[in-house]
């Protein structure tokens, strides 16, 4: 039987991104939390330590696939160097936005801390409401 509908998928040079407002406020408030907490571990590299624990942790108990695992290691090795690690922590790509949604930080920061990461660098701005019809 031919499929039609999987069949035009298969052919289709591009990709559509099915992404919305939503989604979109979503992420941008997990980065701006991802930014407290990197600023938080940079702070208190001993917060880092705790991390690179629950990592090993996970990876032990298979409950993190390896390739998280090994980036999220790789970006608390970069710790010496602020700038790359911070940019690691908020990187702004499509793995980056996915990873991010399984935190391995967990804990790091208070309610407090998480509420007003959000409202310092999330809350979004709609210049026109067009964007909402």
């Amino acid at each position: 039987m031919f499929n039609r509908r999987s069949n035009h998928r298969k052919n289709r040079p591009y990709s559509i991104k099915k992404t919305g407002i939503k989604d979109e406020n979503i992420d941008r408030q997990i980065i701006a939390i991802h930014r407290a907490i990197a600023e938080k571990l940079l702070a208190d590299h001993s917060l880092a330590v705790q991390v690179k624990e629950k990592l090993e942790q996970q990876r032990e108990e298979k409950t993190i696939r390896y390739s998280h695992y090994i980036n999220w290691i790789s970006i608390l090795e970069l710790i010496d160097q602020p700038e790359v690690f911070l940019q690691g922590m908020t990187e702004d790509t499509p793995y980056m936005r996915k990873i991010r949604r399984k935190t391995p930080f967990v804990g790091i920061l208070t309610e407090e801390e998480r509420q007003a990461a959000i409202e310092k660098d999330a809350l979004g701005v709609i210049d026109s409401v067009s964007v909402l019809l």
